[in-house]
C-alpha cells in the first residue's frame, strides 16, 4: 500500500486478528500504538530492554541492532525480534510474546467502549 511517496504495509497481529498499517520507515512497535491499546510496554526503543518481543511468522522485514541479552542469534533466525527495531518491507504477520503479550492481548480502549 502506498500513500504518495510513503510506502505502508499491513501488519497483522495473529493473536487478536487486528491489522494496522506501518510505514517502511516506522518500526512495528510505533504502528502498534495506533491500535489504541493502553499501556503497551515500549521500554527503551533502542533494542536494549527486550519488552517488545514478537515472532514474525510471515513477510519481509529488516532489523536494526538488538541486544543479544534479549534476542539470541538462534531466536532471530526463527523470526523472533524486537518490534522497536523491526521495519516492514512487505505485509507482515506476527505473534506477540513475552511482556508485550499481556497488554496487546487485552481488548483495545476503542473496542471496549464501542468506538470501532
Amino acid at each position: 500500500m502506498s500513500l504518495g511517496s510513503i510506502t505502508r504495509h499491513q501488519v497483522k497481529i495473529i493473536d487478536t486478528g487486528e491489522v494496522y498499517t506501518c510505514a517502511k520507515s516506522q518500526h512495528l512497535l510505533k504502528g502498534m500504538v495506533s491500535l489504541g491499546k493502553r499501556g503497551i510496554p515500549s521500554g527503551c526503543h533502542g533494542g536494549g530492554c527486550g519488552v517488545c518481543k514478537v515472532r514474525i511468522t510471515r513477510g519481509e522485514y529488516i532489523t536494526k541492532v538488538m541486544s543479544r541479552d534479549y534476542v539470541t542469534a538462534d531466536e532471530e533466525a526463527e523470526g523472533i525480534v524486537l518490534a522497536c527495531r523491526t521495519f516492514p518491507r512487505s505485509n507482515v504477520s506476527l505473534e506477540v510474546i513475552g511482556k508485550l503479550a499481556k497488554n496487546v492481548l487485552r481488548p483495545s480502549v476503542k473496542k471496549k467502549y464501542g468506538f470501532v
